[in-house]
């Protein structure tokens, strides 16, 4: 039965399809893993299709973009043949985003350290919390240190969010890769920015143990 990770945020532009390609790529050398993209946008199935163009032998990745009336039995099916599930939801809590959420064993809400973004995981937080899910921020193109950075970490302890320790910088790495369809630690392995997605990886992989 695969770990569902579904990822969640009703801003958009915050990073869930980015997070979904580099957590799948880093977790394919040894699982069957599975992207779900349910995102009407599609990013993440255009990111796939390049990737099948890659004239490179890489780790596979499965993927689905079944939604609507199928998706409860699409999830059922995938959750059996594979070892991991990603989720990429649409920008808003809808039908699917809430049946995605149900269906997960931790939800990734992705933000930029901006009073907006952590605004915006309110209704996110709210669904999981009420699907008795475990939820967990990611502050994406964080940097370093700022005053921002920090009374967003700040508010979001007041609230009572839970946010991961590791955070993912504002680095071309990630958006160069994806262009690739690939993720930044198959782009560059010993770069900061795959160093950070691993580091992400082994804490997410604590938190659901």
């Amino acid at each position: 039965m695969a770990l569902v990770i579904t990822i969640a945020q009703q801003k958009g532009g915050a990073g869930k399809t980015m997070l979904a390609a580099n957590l799948a790529a880093a977790m394919a050398p040894d699982r069957r893993v599975c992207l779900l993209d349910i995102d009407p946008q599609r990013s993440l199935k255009r990111w796939h299709e390049i990737r099948g163009k890659q004239g490179r032998a890489l780790p596979a990745i499965t993927f689905s973009d079944v939604s609507g009336w199928r998706l409860r039995a699409e999830l059922e099916k995938l959750v059996k043949s594979h070892d991991a599930l990603i989720v990429d939801t649409p920008p808003q809590v809808d039908t699917e985003a809430k049946l995605a959420i149900r269906s997960a064993h931790l939800v990734l809400v992705p933000l930029q350290p901006s009073p907006p973004d952590l605004w915006a995981a309110e209704g996110t937080v709210q669904l999981a919390r009420t699907e008795k899910r475990p939820i967990r921020l990611v502050l994406n193109r964080a940097p370093a240190a700022s005053k921002l950075r920090s009374m967003v970490e700040r508010d979001a302890e007041a609230a009572g969010y839970d946010v991961l320790a590791q955070t993912l910088g504002n680095r071309a790495g990630f958006a160069n890769a994806f262009a690739q369809g690939m993720g930044v630690v198959e782009t560059a392995p010993k770069s900061v920015a795959a160093q950070e997605i691993m580091a992400l990886l082994r804490e997410i992989e604590g938190v659901v143990a």
